[in-house]
């Protein structure tokens, strides 16, 4: 009798040790797993918005609210006995059944409403530009994607709307002031930070935001710089009085101090990287896509536009296996090549100023909870 109550007591001694540990193994399993599920995801939902606005389809955003794991532990104990008819004693065998199981549901909210859509269609403010260059983003990368106008610079100003039919103007010039700005900027003669004090006769009629602050005694004699500011400024139409230059949104006050920025809207930079989604030829003559041409008639290649210069998708009829991140879309696959770090780097930053500018707002909708199962 005593034999038998030691045999229960070491096995309910494990059946509870292995439900204690249970907990920590299975978080040790399934987060990184489900960490890895989430990011790919939402990576794969922007790249599909991507290649629906080149296509002229909807564009939907959802949104991940909430992962519940449920895990549940089935544990049981059991003791066999039959009799050793040779010696007339009793023969006890004990049993232990240990079942694990867990019940992930998910929960989905679309991105729409009024609140959204002023988000991703109102322009990105100043401060969030400043903080991607401040944060180690290139000005170029960062700029180029973001920036429409520039004083008299353009950026492909109807590249932020559906593919236009022909192509942009003077972007060439705009291309040519962001090297030099990156330039100064990796050579530690350029910051840009917020302003603090500016003078009354600094700028007319609009009080300035950030401030463009050159150092030339960083680099003392260095003629290349010297040249660069010069042109620089030349392009831009500004003198830098005690090397500042006041950085605004104000077009209709015009001063050689200032320099004036358009910013695109989130909406606005995601179909100016769109343009430059390789479609494949027989989509072109479908006409399921619209095709811009250069002033002789050619297609114009969108690789040679500022943003374009840094972000590129191409395009398969079959699964790629060289993929950073690929997906399905009429019959075709679109993809960002694993190996082309510009565009990968592009891609990260897009999604940064998208939650940065879309999560000022709260979700609207309704709520789609999904149980999955598994074990």
């Amino acid at each position: 009798m005593i034999k038998n109550i030691l045999v229960f007591l070491v096995v309910t001694l494990a059946i509870s040790g292995c439900q204690s540990t249970f907990g920590p193994v299975a978080l040790e399993q399934t987060h990184p797993a489900y960490n890895k599920s989430i990011s790919e995801t939402l990576s794969e939902q922007m790249l599909i918005n991507l290649v629906r606005l080149r296509y002229r389809d909807q564009p939907s955003f959802l949104e991940i609210s909430s992962v519940t794991v449920s895990p549940r532990i089935s544990t049981s104990a059991n003791f066999d006995t039959s009799i050793d008819l040779g010696s007339g004693g009793n023969v006890i065998q004990p049993g232990v059944g240990i079942e694990y199981s867990q019940s992930p549901t998910i929960s989905y909210t679309p991105l729409r409403g009024e609140d959204f859509l002023k988000s991703v269609l109102s322009s990105i403010s100043l401060e969030a530009i400043l903080v991607m260059t401040q944060s180690g983003w290139s000005i170029e990368r960062v700029f180029g994607m973001t920036i429409e106008r520039m004083n008299d610079l353009f950026n492909a100003p109807s590249a932020s709307g559906p593919t236009p039919t022909l192509e942009p103007k003077h972007h060439e010039n705009f291309a040519r002031a962001l090297e030099i700005f990156r330039h100064l900027q990796r050579e530690g003669v350029m910051e840009i930070g917020p302003n603090i004090q500016v003078n009354s006769g600094d700028h007319v009629n609009n009080k300035p935001e950030l401030i463009m602050q050159f150092y030339p005694e960083n680099r003392p004699g260095d003629g290349d710089l010297e040249s660069e500011t010069i042109e620089l400024q030349s392009l831009l139409g500004t003198t830098a009085t005690d090397h500042k230059v006041i950085i605004s949104s104000d077009f209709l006050n015009k001063h050689p101090n200032v320099i004036s920025l358009r910013v695109r809207s989130i909406m606005g930079v995601l179909f100016y990287l769109s343009q430059n989604i390789k479609v494949p030829d027989k989509h072109k003559e479908a006409g399921l896509v619209t095709v811009t041409k250069t002033k002789e008639g050619d297609e114009f290649n969108w690789s040679n536009t500022p943003a374009g210069k840094h972000f590129i998708v191409y395009s398969s009829k079959e699964r790629p296996e060289n993929a950073y991140i690929s997906v399905p879309h009429r019959g075709y696959w679109f993809y960002i090549a694993d190996n082309d770090l510009q565009t990968k780097s592009s891609f990260f930053l897009i999604q940064q100023l998208f939650s940065l500018q879309a999560g000022q707002s709260e979700a609207k909708g309704p709520t789609l909870t999904l149980p999955v199962g598994g074990r």
